[in-house]
């Protein structure tokens, strides 16, 4: 049975999206990388990530430029409305947020990917 892809949502300029994808790949493992820029999650494909990382806050970049760009550092916006905020602009996720199959993570993770490719 062929590995399942790992699908890496991150953008072209992430240092750690260009890690994550180079860290699958020596390991022969197949990725499937979607530029944020173009494309963000479903938020069918959020609510999911969401659950297995922590919700909603911890995909939610308060460090980034855009979030500060964006007026939202003094808004602190909480609940339901990063969920909106993240589907209306996924530039505001932290990246890379990395999927296979029902598992996911946010960040640059190896410790925990390795788990994911040693089955």
């Amino acid at each position: 049975m062929a590995a399942p892809v790992i699908q890496i949502f991150g953008t072209k300029k992430c240092m750690d999206t260009k890690k994550a994808e180079r860290w699958f790949k020596e390991r022969g493992r197949k990725v499937q990388l979607v530029d944020l820029g173009e494309k963000g999650l479903s938020p069918g494909e959020l609510k999911s990530v969401a659950a297995r990382v922590g919700g909603m806050e911890a995909l939610l970049d308060r460090d980034g430029k855009r979030y500060v760009d964006k007026g939202l550092k003094y808004s602190a916006p909480t609940g339901p409305r990063i969920e909106a905020l993240l589907l209306d602009d996924p530039l505001l996720l932290r990246t890379p947020v990395v999927r296979v199959g029902k598992e996911a993570t946010v960040g640059y993770r190896p410790e925990v990917w390795e788990g994911w490719t040693s089955s």
